[in-house]
């Protein structure tokens, strides 16, 4: 079995709209780090300097959002209805694991530019490739947008779906849809041009919205969609951390592929 990673990095050197912080204590700083909190929370008095080198174990702190780097949204991600079910929409820990590793399909909108696209595209895609997802696969998107992570580009020009491209995967049963783009909706801008032009209500972010009537997971941020050996016949593991309450979580999606 071979192991293809799927995820982009949380990468702090990289450009994003809620930067990232990430401070590190090294093993020096962490030894008096330790001290000082054993000394505060739990009354143990241990001189960092009984170490062997006077180091301890190096601390990373990081300030993001559930939606930096790979992640996955969960249904509270998209409103506070969902018309499905009795209650509110479930958070990130409450999804069930078996959802996120499933045998999945990668569909081709490389060459569709920046908008969103319909279920025609999609349609023709799966002509293409002589296959039709069945319920419960996870199905992946490769616009080709990762080669821009890390740059303002990466947030303004990638292909997106539309509701008729979102419904049409629902209907077949799909609970998992993964893109290497930013969002499974189209950028920001090109979805205010396309409403202010129209008044069209339907173009802001259906792909999001569609989920508070139809309970789903979205994967963004993926990468290397382009290194998986064939439209299909492989697995693909991306299970969410597990915050408490959370609209996502943080996933390392990869994919598993017989030899």
């Amino acid at each position: 079995m071979r192991i293809i990673d799927l995820s982009s990095p949380v990468d702090a050197a990289g450009f994003e709209p809620d930067p990232v912080v990430h401070d590190v204590l090294g093993p020096k700083e962490a030894a008096t780090h330790m001290s000082e909190e054993m000394r505060e929370h739990f009354g143990i008095d241990f001189d960092p300097a009984e170490l062997p080198e006077g180091e301890f174990l190096s601390l990373d702190r990081l300030q993001l959002t559930t939606h930096t780097g790979t992640h996955v949204d969960a249904p509270s991600h998209y409103g506070t209805r969902a018309s499905y079910r009795d209650g509110p929409p479930r958070h990130i820990d409450e999804m069930p694991l078996d959802w996120f590793f499933r045998p999945a399909v990668v569909l081709d909108l490389s060459d569709q530019g920046t908008g969103a696209i319909g279920a025609d595209v999609l349609r023709r895609e799966m002509d293409r490739i002589g296959h039709t997802p069945a319920p419960m696969d996870i199905v992946l998107l490769r616009t080709g947008a990762d080669a821009w992570a890390g740059t303002p580009k990466y947030f303004t020009d990638f292909t997106g779906l539309d509701g008729s491209a979102v419904h049409l995967l629902l209907d077949l049963g799909v609970r998992v849809i993964g893109t290497d783009a930013f969002s499974l909706d189209a950028p920001f801008g090109d979805i205010i041009t396309r409403y202010r032009a129209t008044g069209d209500r339907s173009v802001l972010w259906p792909a999001h919205f569609i989920g508070r009537d139809r309970e789903y997971c979205q994967v963004e941020r993926l990468a290397g969609l382009d290194r998986l050996p064939a439209a299909h016949g492989f697995r693909v593991a991306c299970f969410p951390v597990r915050i408490a309450g959370a609209g996502a979580g943080w996933t390392r999606a990869v994919a598993l592929v017989d030899e």
